[in-house]
């Protein structure tokens, strides 16, 4: 198992500089959990089980093979991989009709780049519908992805955002998990980002996330600038600081 990057030294008074966002896809940077519903109930409901909204919100966020297996359990008579593939290609359809990019996602990975900071997308969609979506992006945004289908543990495991960190430090050894923030929108992506260490910046979607001092709450990235994520890190490090 990977381990945690170092923590910022509580004993410098200087504030880590954002070096790095970690972006989860699915219901933060595209709302596509409308897509994954829709396929998930159709699926269900074609091999004679029930599966409503309320049913598949508890399925945001979650690894694709955990969600599987849920599925099977409401009547679904095909196997995980089976399962992951079927519902991946109904998104992928979708979203070559229409990306539901979320308000503000794509002017703060605009104003990102501009600052120099480094981009990586942490999703558990798999590699195939992840390419479709940063290919739609005007520019070359993420420097590299870490999918569903390339980890051992997927969400609420803090696995994807540590290779994500790893990944990083390949470029850039002295980056840490303080020079970073993570986006996501849902309890397991969260719970993941956290683990990690990472500062995480919630932006709920389809479900209800908590308040939490371990985490910072936004109701939308429409309006949100680097300048307000180097804001999220330095009282990232503040807390982690004043907790050592």
């Amino acid at each position: 198992m990977l381990a945690p990057s170092s923590a910022v030294n509580p004993a410098t008074s200087t504030t880590p500089v954002l070096k790095a966002v970690l972006w989860d896809m699915d219901g933060t940077l595209v709302d596509t959990e409308p897509y994954w519903i829709a396929a998930e109930i159709a699926l269900v409901t074609a091999h004679g089980g029930y599966w409503n909204e309320d049913m598949a919100h508890t399925l945001v966020g979650n690894a694709l093979g955990d969600s599987a297996k849920i599925l099977q359990g409401a009547g679904v008579k095909l196997s995980v991989r089976e399962i992951i593939d079927h519902l991946s290609a109904e998104v992928v359809a979708c979203i070559r009709r229409e990306i539901p990019w979320r308000p503000g996602a794509r002017e703060l990975l605009s104003d990102l780049h501009g600052r120099g900071v480094r981009c990586a997308l942490v999703t558990m969609s798999e590699r195939a519908l992840a390419t479709e979506v940063v290919n739609s992006l005007e520019a070359e945004y993420f420097e590299f992805l870490v999918t569903g289908d390339e980890v051992t543990n997927g969400k609420p495991h803090p696995e994807p955002y540590l290779t994500a960190i790893e990944l990083l430090r390949e470029n850039d050894p002295a980056i840490t998990a303080a020079h970073c923030a993570a986006l996501e929108d849902s309890v397991p992506g969260v719970a993941s980002a956290v683990a990690s260490g990472v500062a995480t910046i919630a932006i709920p979607n389809a479900v209800e996330l908590a308040e939490d001092a371990r985490w910072t709450t936004w109701e939308t990235l429409a309006g949100k600038t680097g300048d307000d994520v180097t804001d999220v890190i330095a009282a990232h490090s503040r807390s982690a600081g004043a907790a050592l």
